[in-house]
């Protein structure tokens, strides 16, 4: 595969991969995610760490209204809605950065695409609300297809493979498959192994070793390893301390072919990529990452 030829086109713009790599910002307008559940809430603090990443050099942010935590509950599409739209609206009115909506509802994403958004995060990987397809189709804009074993209630209570990378390969190819007898062109996928949904501690790390060999599905690959369990397993540390061990992992993932990463902290993120980017090409130039 020419990993270089890589491309994916949102609303007419057109991300090329393989010579960059793209950072993406997360934007929890929630009360209760993992690790900054109810600090984004308010609109103005949404906003103002909106406008903080795109300072930092976001290539994209992922705004979520649900959620998709371990052992999660489920809310409603309306308090969804409610969450996610006027942010979407807001950002859109401010700036022209990228933003994809972090949901697994037809109705949520076909309403946060309606109000700006350039992109699908859906962690059930179309398997879910069955009207997503219709909404890709009708928007004609990408999705992400995310690997998960359960869904989020039950995820992580007792997740099991016999070969995690292979099991993970052949569900993405599936799903690939499954939205192209849909009507959904290949193209418009960005595929992610799920790092922390449906793993244990162990799965993750081999998943993260094993990076390169999703290359084989010739689609850009997204990695989210930011804060999660398996750093603080590893460090015995809390989520408010794994910032700094997330960059350890983001610099491995981008070295073995992560084409986007997922994070909270941006401003780190760009940083860690920039100094991978140059390493790999052997120069301090061009290293074409952020803005």
């Amino acid at each position: 595969m020419d990993e270089e030829g890589l491309t994916l086109v949102c609303k007419g713009r057109v991300l090329s991969f393989g010579v960059k790599t793209y950072v993406m910002g997360v934007l929890n307008v929630t009360p209760d995610s993992f690790s900054d559940g109810g600090r984004y809430t308010a609109p103005d603090a949404a906003l103002k760490h909106a406008e903080d990443m795109i300072e930092a050099g976001v290539d994209v942010i992922d705004v979520g209204g649900e959620s998709t935590r371990p052992f999660s509950q489920p809310v409603s599409v309306r308090e969804e809605l409610s969450r996610v739209v006027p942010v979407i609206e807001a950002i859109r009115r401010r700036w022209d950065v990228l933003l994809s909506i972090d949901t697994y509802k037809a109705e949520v994403a076909g309403a946060a695409v309606s109000a700006g958004a350039d992109i699908v995060n859906d962690v059930t990987a179309l398997r879910y609300d069955p009207a997503m397809v219709e909404v890709l189709l009708k928007h004609q804009v990408p999705a992400i297809l995310m690997h998960m074993q359960g869904m989020p209630q039950d995820m992580q209570a007792r997740p099991y493979y016999d070969d995690v990378v292979g099991e993970v390969m052949v569900f993405l190819r599936e799903r690939m498959a499954w939205a192209g007898k849909m009507g959904i062109d290949r193209d418009r996928f960005i595929v992610d192994p799920g790092i922390g949904f449906g793993k244990n501690a162990d799965h993750n790390l081999m998943l993260l070793r094993s990076i390169s060999a999703f290359q084989e599905l010739g689609r850009p690959i997204l990695i989210g390893p930011s804060r999660k369990s398996f750093i603080g397993k590893i460090l015995d540390i809390d989520v408010g301390e794994r910032d700094g061990a997330t960059q350890a992992v983001v610099a491995v993932g981008v070295w073995e072919g992560a084409h986007i990463v997922r994070v909270h902290d941006v401003r780190s993120a760009v940083r860690t990529v920039r100094i991978v980017e140059a390493i790999r090409k052997g120069s301090v130039q061009h290293t074409a990452v952020g803005h």
